[in-house]
């Protein structure tokens, strides 16, 4: 068995960045990874832009005195296309987003002044440029609005919408294959007989997949035989970028996984992690295909789904600066850690302090479901006090 850093590390190097690319609409383009440094075609704003609600003026001075008097001689609303030339002691009324006239060079506050028919009373100093946003503040023609590599958040994706962009190069995300294994499965809707469970892992994982951003996924459901193993593998490799296995794994005398992955000819890269839970974890490799035969616990498959999946998925589709969000909170109560493993414990985060919950075993997902994030206990660690600070790696919303 290897450490839990050993495997993460050995999982990261084994990965390797996608070179495929698509041209994508940027209206669903949410989660993909630029392909490509995009640069503005415009310059943002594309005109000098009031920032308040209020009144362009063209004053006498740099630096107006109260009660100052100015003439309002016109109107210029948001998306208006006229340009009011003004005078000195000239003013026009202007609201947030309008172009502000070339002759004029301050935005008053509508708040700081009196307006009564064409007359308008400065009630306070105000000095040159205020409340203006000047051409292309944000970005100017020509510049780097994003970077190659970077992520398209709901943010990203309005900031380059308001640069006229519509369609944009991206890295092709991955396909991703899920094959579950056990003769005691049956779908829910089904009638539980004696013996049977219901089967929770490949749904489980499909949304899991889902909601990181990764819709093309397939199921594949197999019986506990090992020609129906080896086929069911030997296609989905074949026609996925990644293939994520659910139980079959281990040592038992029907856990054929292991041995149709071998006369597949995957290179094994590890099998077993010294971790709770999880222990029987699998990862190969076919020509670059990553292979991650996950334990049938439902706990343990999804731990390890969070842990080692979820990074290998971001840096598959050309985000190379994804990290799992890690950070420390206070324990609000003792734990004592049993044998040696690395443990990852179902917990509870809120206003810095951290809650290990009750239910930690490895086939239990209702303590998972009211979690939202990890406590990581070291394998050298063995006791834990209220009041520590613990490393605690937050769950996905």
């Amino acid at each position: 068995m290897i450490t839990v850093e050993e495997a993460f590390e050995l999982v990261q190097k084994n990965i390797i960045p996608t070179t495929k690319t698509q041209k994508q609409s940027i209206s669903k383009s949410l989660g993909f990874v630029l392909a490509e440094t995009v640069l503005s075609p415009i310059n943002m704003p594309p005109f000098r832009q009031s920032a308040m609600d209020g009144y362009a003026l063209h004053p006498d001075s740099n630096r107006e005195q109260e009660n100052s008097i100015y003439t309002i001689i016109d109107e210029v609303k948001a998306g208006d296309g006229h340009h009011p030339i003004l005078k000195a002691g000239e003013a026009v009324r202007i609201f947030t987003g309008s172009a502000v006239p070339d002759s004029a060079n301050t935005v008053i506050m509508q708040e700081k002044v009196t307006a009564e028919g064409t007359q308008l009373t400065i009630n306070e100093t105000f000095s040159i440029n205020e409340n203006i946003r000047p051409l292309g503040e944000q970005v100017k023609k020509g510049a780097i609005a994003l970077k190659k590599g970077t992520q398209l958040t709901p943010a990203a994706i309005g900031y380059l919408t308001t640069l006229g962009i519509s369609e944009i190069e991206v890295f092709t995300k991955p396909s991703i294959a899920i094959v579950t294994t056990g003769n005691e499965l049956i779908e829910a809707g089904q009638e539980l007989t004696y013996g049977k469970i219901y089967e929770s892992n490949s749904v489980m994982l499909q949304t899991a997949l889902q909601s990181l951003g990764f819709d093309q996924v397939t199921i594949t459901k197999v019986k506990d035989d090992f020609i129906s193993t080896k086929n069911s593998l030997e296609k989905a490799i074949s026609e996925n970028d990644l293939v994520l296995i659910s139980g079959g794994i281990s040592v038992g005398d029907y856990d054929f996984v292991g041995k149709a992955l071998l006369e597949l000819g995957i290179e094994q890269i590890f099998y077993k992690v010294k971790q709770k839970p999880g222990k029987p974890l699998f990862f190969g490799k076919m020509k670059n295909k990553p292979v991650f035969a996950l334990p049938g616990n439902p706990a343990s498959a999804l731990n390890s789904f969070y842990v080692y999946v979820q990074p290998s998925l971001q840096k598959l589709s050309g985000n190379l600066d994804f990290s799992l969000n890690r950070l420390k909170a206070k324990l609000t109560a003792d734990y004592f850690k049993k044998g040696p493993r690395a443990q990852f414990l179902k917990a509870s985060v809120k206003n810095g302090k951290v809650t290990i919950l009750e239910g930690q075993s490895s086939a239990m997902l209702y303590t998972f479901a009211i979690a939202n994030a990890f406590v990581y206990v070291p394998a050298e660690v063995n006791n834990l006090s209220k009041g520590d600070s613990v490393e605690v790696i937050m769950l996905p919303v």
